[in-house]
């Protein structure tokens, strides 16, 4: 039994380690030494040396919550600032003696830091500073003036700022489901197995995985426990439940590489650890004549199938327990929820005006929520297209404000550049469209949407010869999207521009199929019918279009519900007209 426990806190510790150790390296620290569960490490800067503690005290503290009691670890911190002596791997002199000193005094799971820290620190963060009066400690001659931080301190700051939000987090909520901190569920990758019997093949089994970690984490949406945490179970058959309490992962993917000749097999598996169920699992049959392109090819296409499986799951398992009391994360849950289930028709749609709500309110409880502010300028296009609000100008000043937010609280949020491309795409500035959307397919190459929307700019600034395979990856990432129709837009649009009507006319079929009421598709439908000359059908699609746009009655009318300074609106409205339109001058 004693020899389990120790096994058991070994994992632990390495578990945490990894953690503590990416925060210090990702902020420029080095590690000198450790000896058991201590860490010696040296900071460049006062400010990097902050950012990295808060940081692993946070996920630490994240970890916990998703691990049983039993395989919780909590740490102390010191934080000092004076001169150091280094010899050859290790940090000697009074400003260690004295970090270590502080180190003893913190609370579990706190930070405690010198006065001449605190000074250095205290102007540059936006961080609660406490006191904790001056200290006597051994061997340092003069008492030494101490300050803490918590991370509850830090949590809290928008709380104490803001009194209505202090009370919502404050209200007593006995379900399970809202004692969390309102964050999502973390996913953690183990290694690939490599079924080839091949050693030589392993890189490319680890590369796997590795470009897997790497493209889910690109997605903003769910945590994904970094690659030095998930490498500790290479080679070892663990109880996935085991697994993913002491990685704090309720989300597990696993899978296996065999390779056969010049053809390789690939599977990968999505399990809900905690309830030992399979939400998801593909194969890929693949030649490897460029075995780095397949690497590439199946980790984005893993991460772009996973994430929306994960964010769908999540919406039922959520609705299933029906919780008293929302928090952030599951009321954007719930916007997201009914905003796939909106409708495709012009009119307003009550699940579009849900989604906003469920947004607000999620923003209402975390003002520093980036997803929920994408989310709520995604809505507003949808209400611009759909033509709710009478009034395009202010949607879409929203949007910008909304997608400014999104990228302010997290520069590294795609969808944030996804929807500031968009905007500018509505404002008919088709040059800063396509550099954000290009950003977004750059911070994150397996969102369909980036790739679709750089396609949309490139066209409409009449540019036919390099959309397609912007278009062409869109779909190649995630067939199966329900919303697909939505990607084969920009099909249509560059079919037109090339002057082939025809296929444009099998595109905007195909995409009326499966949106048969949305007016403006009609008024495409309408106009390639009128260069194809097929008369009286072009002439009845017309009418149909023209019904749903009774205050169509110039040129300038149809710029004003397209896009401004398109180089396909005059196109739109020539078939329009050879559909038998007759504009007002």
């Amino acid at each position: 039994m004693m020899g389990e426990n120790e096994d058991r806190t070994l994992k632990n510790l390495k578990a945490c380690r990894s953690l503590t150790d990416e925060s210090i390296t990702t902020n420029h620290g080095r590690i000198f030494g450790s000896a058991g569960d201590s860490i010696i490490a040296e900071f460049a800067s006062p400010v990097d040396a902050v950012v990295a503690a808060t940081e692993f005290q946070r996920n630490l503290r994240l970890r916990n919550e998703g691990v049983s009691e039993d395989n919780r670890m909590m740490f102390r911190v010191g934080l000092n600032l004076g001169d150091v002596i280094v010899e050859d791997e290790n940090l000697y002199g009074d400003g260690v003696n004295v970090a270590a000193r502080l180190e003893a005094l913190a609370e579990p799971g706190g930070i405690s830091l010198s006065g001449k820290f605190h000074d250095e620190v205290s102007r540059k963060l936006d961080m609660s500073f406490v006191s904790t009066g001056e200290q006597e400690m051994k061997n340092i001659q003069n008492p030494v003036p101490t300050y803490k931080i918590e991370l509850s301190e830090i949590e809290d700051i928008e709380s104490k700022n803001n009194p209505e939000i202090a009370s919502l987090k404050s209200e007593p909520d006995s379900s399970e489901e809202t004692k969390s901190k309102g964050k999502p569920p973390a996913i953690a990758v183990l290694p690939f197995s490599n079924m080839s019997g091949d050693p030589e093949q392993e890189f490319f089994v680890d590369g796997i995985t590795e470009d897997i970690i790497t493209n889910l984490s690109l997605w903003r949406t769910f945590p994904v426990i970094s690659r030095n945490s998930s490498f500790t179970y290479k080679e070892k058959t663990q109880n996935l439940r085991e697994v993913s309490e002491e990685l704090g992962a309720r989300y597990i993917v696993e899978g296996s590489v065999r390779k056969g000749g010049n053809r390789i097999r690939i599977t990968a598996q999505l399990i809900d650890a905690d309830e030992d169920h399979h939400l998801w699992s593909k194969k890929w049959d693949r030649d490897i004549d460029d075995i780095f392109e397949v690497q590439d090819e199946v980790s984005r296409s893993i991460a772009a199938q996973v994430n929306p499986t994960l964010g769908n799951y999540e919406r039922e398992r959520i609705e299933r327990s029906k919780p008293s009391k929302f928090n952030a994360w599951e009321y954007y849950l719930r916007s997201l929820q009914m905003y796939n289930e909106k409708s495709t028709t012009d009119v307003k749609d009550e699940n579009l005006t849900k989604a906003r709500e469920f947004c607000e309110k999620a923003i209402q409880i975390d003002p520093s929520f980036s997803l929920a502010y994408s989310m709520l300028a995604k809505i507003g296009r949808s209400e611009l297209l759909q033509f709710t609000k009478k009034d395009s100008e202010i949607i879409l000043d929203e949007m910008f404000e909304n997608s400014k937010k999104a990228a302010e609280l997290d520069p590294q949020n795609p969808v944030a550049s996804v929807m500031l491309a968009t905007y500018y795409f509505f404002k008919g500035n088709f040059k800063y469209a396509l550099n954000h959307a290009e950003k977004a397919v750059e911070l994150n190459p397996s969102n369909p949407e980036a790739y679709m929307r750089v396609a949309q700019s490139m066209i409409h600034q009449g540019d036919y010869k390099n959309p397609e395979k912007y278009i062409k990856k869109s779909l190649e990432i995630d067939p199966l999207d329900p919303r697909v129709v939505d990607r084969k837009i920009p099909y249509f649009f560059l079919y037109m521009g090339l002057e082939d009507f025809q296929k444009a006319y099998e595109i905007i079929q195909e995409i009326l199929e499966q949106a048969p009421n949305a007016g403006l598709i009609k008024g495409f439908k309408a106009s390639v019918m009128g260069f194809l000359n097929k008369g009286n059908d072009a002439k009845l699609a017309l009418d149909e279009y023209l019904e749903l746009r009774p205050n169509l009655k110039t040129r300038e009318d149809f710029k004003k519900i397209f896009v401004p300074n398109s180089s396909l609106a005059d196109i739109l409205i020539e078939g329009l007209i050879k559909a038998g339109w007759e504009p007002e001058n």
